[in-house]
């Protein structure tokens, strides 16, 4: 991905965008991974009975 604003990657404001959007894409993960395992969880459960 390259950038089209010109910022350089070393600029503070940058660094912490970056930091931020890397944090809030690993906790969307781990939400759709928990999310995930529950319906293979619901399906399981129900295929039992």
């Amino acid at each position: 991905m390259s950038e089209k604003t010109g910022n350089k990657i070393g600029d503070p404001k940058v660094q912490t965008r970056e930091d931020r959007l890397k944090a809030a894409l690993k906790a969307n993960m781990a939400k759709r991974k928990a999310q995930a395992r529950a319906r293979a969880t619901a399906t399981d459960i129900s295929e039992e009975e």
